[in-house]
């Protein structure tokens, strides 16, 4: 039974890691917001 408790600790260690350095990316590192327009083809604006 310690085996069992000591790979659950392991891999609880390792999906934590894991979730964390995910967490961290998606927080710290945001792309800056542009603004994008792109033409669609076959329709005319009225002016």
């Amino acid at each position: 039974m310690p085996s069992l408790f000591r790979f659950l600790t392991v891999v609880g260690i390792i999906c934590g890691t894991i979730y964390g350095g995910l967490y961290a990316l998606a927080v710290l590192l945001e792309p800056p917001q542009k603004e994008m327009s792109t033409p669609v083809p076959g329709i005319k604006v009225r002016r």
